[in-house]
């Protein structure tokens, strides 16, 4: 079987117009009575502090008062991520009862239930279920159900992509109860989008390139209704796009740039509206889909994850798709540059200088930090657009790593308010995100000797920073929030909610970011 038809089945598992096609069923039911429950197993989420009410009232009652006298004996605490299986309990015809802690009722959120409801199918998805029933609580809001949901069907797609035999299955039905179809119609759909960012990324880099990348998004728009142009090398050249190009140069892969359009209900071609055509959002994504350091070569062990490196753009396509596929009323573009930074005899050097499609003239003082070399064409793309606001996702420096670590992304914006509202929107749904300064006495530590500016900052210092003051360089004033998604797109080592791995950051705030508060 060759490579190609590989691909494709793997691509043909997930689906963004039915999220059956990513995990089976996903389902409400009306609620009934627990013991009347038949699966394979059933959910139960239990904060700290004992039974209360609502659903864990209904389970202890149905089972005899067994999780009242398991919490009285310390072996069930309500903990975050705790997980504990009760195997054939006494009243229930399910063959197992999975209680999850939430830990304190007052400190639950949306992202609480997803990491929980994630943990929850991980831990069940190591063999076949043909069944499995998570029981929402009454007291939870909409928008907190749909991120269970969507944390549980995240939770039992492992990262397993090439392996003879999964450790991750996907249950054959996944039901919820106590919540509405559309809620979790919603939920499952957003994380279809996450389970696509995750793909992509963990797909190697002989798989996933430039080109390859673009031909995943072409059939991703297809399935979601969006418009697609793909800028080949010849486009890119006309385009004057010389900085995606000199980065392309050392592969003998070469360069692709994606621009995909969504236009919502009422937001169609020709509109009538002061602004025209003009979106109302950007979303852009560095597609770097692998990245050798260029001739700055990274040590082996700091490129063994660099297939990761594209995953702002991962999460700029599967946000996209997620939102053209909940039909939301708004007008996105979204633009990813591919590239792969290679060592091949024609890669660009270190003191080359490279105008950029803006006109802007780049010194080259690192090769391997290209993805703002890229992106500086790609903002000026969109910048020519001239969108209501830019947000663009780059796992950009390890200098961000230093300063917030591996979960926290960085925000970076020449808007305040804009970039308030996409921290709120992060916030949200509980991906952690921390804002840095943008003081103007950046601008002078990327000044050049002999170009406008230079790919990095003086010395060691603030290089997270001085990145984003490199890219604001290319927005043309138009309100922009920069994400930097070094720490949180990939993670090292399994934790209770994921396998280790791509982990599909800033999908769903980007999402909530265009439905706006609930």
């Amino acid at each position: 079987m060759t490579r190609e038809t590989n691909r494709a089945d793997r691509h043909a598992e997930f689906s963004l117009v039915s999220p059956q096609a990513t995990a089976g069923a996903i389902v409400a039911e009306p609620a009934t009575r627990p013991e009347k429950i038949t699966a394979d197993a059933v959910v139960l989420f239990l904060t700290e502090g004992g039974i209360g009410g609502g659903a864990a009232a209904e389970l202890d009652r149905a089972t005899g008062g067994l999780i009242t006298r398991l919490a009285a004996a310390g072996e069930i605490t309500g903990k975050r991520h705790e997980c504990v299986p009760l195997l054939a309990a006494p009243g229930l015809e399910a063959g197992q009862l999975l209680v999850v802690g939430l830990g304190k009722r007052e400190e639950v959120e949306c992202g609480v239930l997803y990491r929980a409801a994630a943990t929850a199918a991980r831990h069940l998805a190591g063999r076949p279920r043909t069944k499995v029933v998570f029981v929402a609580d009454g007291w939870w809001s909409a928008r907190q159900v749909e991120q269970a949901v969507a944390g549980a069907a995240v939770g039992m797609v492992g990262q397993d992509l090439y392996r003879a035999e999964p450790r991750r299955i996907r249950f054959g039905a996944t039901v919820w109860t106590n919540a509405s179809p559309e809620t979790v119609r919603t939920g499952a759909t957003i994380a279809d989008g996450v389970n696509l960012a995750r793909r992509l990324v963990n797909t190697p880099p002989d798989d996933l390139y430039p080109q390859s990348f673009a031909e995943e998004a072409a059939a991703v728009a297809g399935r979601t209704g969006m418009e697609i142009e793909i800028w080949d090398e010849e486009r890119l050249r006309r385009e004057r796009c010389e900085a995606m190009l000199a980065v392309g140069r050392g592969s003998s892969r070469p360069p692709r740039l994606v621009i995909l359009r969504y236009r919502g209900p009422g937001r169609d071609a020709g509109a009538r509206s002061p602004r025209g055509d003009a979106p109302d959002l950007a979303l852009v994504g560095k597609g770097v889909t692998f990245d050798s350091g260029g001739l700055s070569l990274k040590p082996s062990d700091s490129m063994l994850s660099m297939k990761c490196d594209m995953a702002g753009g991962a999460a700029v396509l599967a946000a996209t798709a997620t939102i053209a596929a909940l039909r939301l009323p708004v007008h996105v573009v979204a633009a990813i540059g591919l590239v792969e930074n290679m060592t091949g005899p024609a890669a660009y050097k270190l003191g080359d200088v490279i105008t950029a499609r803006s006109g802007t003239t780049i010194e080259v003082h690192n090769t391997d930090a290209e993805g703002r070399v890229v992106l500086a064409d790609v903002l000026d793309v969109v910048r020519e657009l001239q969108p209501r606001a830019i947000v663009d996702a780059a796992t950009l420096t390890g200098a961000c790593m230093v300063a917030l670590g591996q979960d926290v992304a960085g925000l970076f914006s020449n808007d305040q308010p804009w970039c308030d509202t996409l921290a709120a929107a992060a916030r949200a749904v509980g991906e952690p995100v921390w804002q840095l300064p943008m003081y103007a006495d950046y601008d002078e530590h990327i000044k050049s000797e002999v170009a406008d500016i230079k790919n990095v900052g003086d010395g060691r210092w603030g290089g997270a920073i001085t990145a984003a003051k490199f890219l604001e360089r290319f927005v043309g004033g138009i309100p922009w929030t920069h994400v930097d998604i070094a720490g949180p797109a990939f993670a090292e080592k399994s934790r209770p909610w994921t396998d280790g791995g791509a982990t599909g950051a800033m999908v769903r705030p980007f999402v909530e970011l265009v439905r706006g508060p609930a």
